[in-house]
């Protein structure tokens, strides 16, 4: 009996050890020449490049996120509702990985009219942050909408109906080094901020094997 036990015991942790996360997205099937031969191949959704101004008032691209994975979310800083539920829990990601030079977060305000970098600036001045974790950023209206209504999955408008006039989900977005999206999570409740704390570090160690 106490031999069995310890086989499932070996099984269990071999398996938690090999946990892959998804990618999400409808995949597309398209030919490609491999090895001179013509094949199918199956593609998921990237993240496409992008182009953003951060709380530092200095132009933010993919390129600041290479080799990394991060946490997407969409946000605006006059937000009444869930926001500062969703920054308190993002606030538990960064103490987690603060030492971390593989993580990054990036939030975008879905109000940049109102929400300059020197607005983000000061948010993230009162949120006690230091060093360039967590990246705030604002740009065009429409570029935003369209990155996290057709890329992120989640959703980014202005509504007059809403309170504050923007509607947005609460959603916490975890992204791979290759720009694939890996999870989703309900940003406003700590069970799935936890969720999404175990697994980046599945993500980190999928990284760290492809090395």
């Amino acid at each position: 009996m106490k031999h069995l036990i310890a086989c499932v015991l070996v099984l269990w942790i071999g398996a938690c050890k090999h946990k892959k996360l998804p990618i999400l997205g409808e995949p597309e099937i398209v030919t490609k020449m491999v090895d001179g031969k013509k094949t199918e191949v199956t593609e998921y959704p990237r993240i496409p490049d992008y182009s953003f101004i951060n709380q530092k008032n200095q132009t933010f691209t993919q390129k600041q996120m290479e080799g990394k994975i991060y946490v997407a979310d969409f946000f605006f800083t006059a937000c009444p509702t869930i926001c500062p539920v969703m920054k308190s829990n993002m606030l538990t990601v960064v103490e987690r990985y603060k030492d971390n030079p593989k993580v990054g977060i990036l939030s975008h305000t879905i109000d940049p009219e109102h929400d300059t970098p020197a607005v983000l600036k000061k948010y993230a001045d009162d949120l006690g942050l230091k060093g360039d974790m967590w990246q705030f950023v604002t740009g065009d209206r429409e570029k935003i909408y369209d990155i996290g209504q057709k890329h992120y999955m989640v959703s980014a408008m202005a509504d007059p109906n809403e309170p504050g006039g923007f509607i947005h989900s609460g959603a916490f977005v975890l992204v791979d080094k290759d720009r694939y999206a890996r999870g989703i999570y309900d940003g406003t409740s700590k069970e799935s901020t936890a969720k999404l704390i175990e697994d980046m570090g599945v993500l980190l160690e999928e990284s760290n094997t492809e090395e």
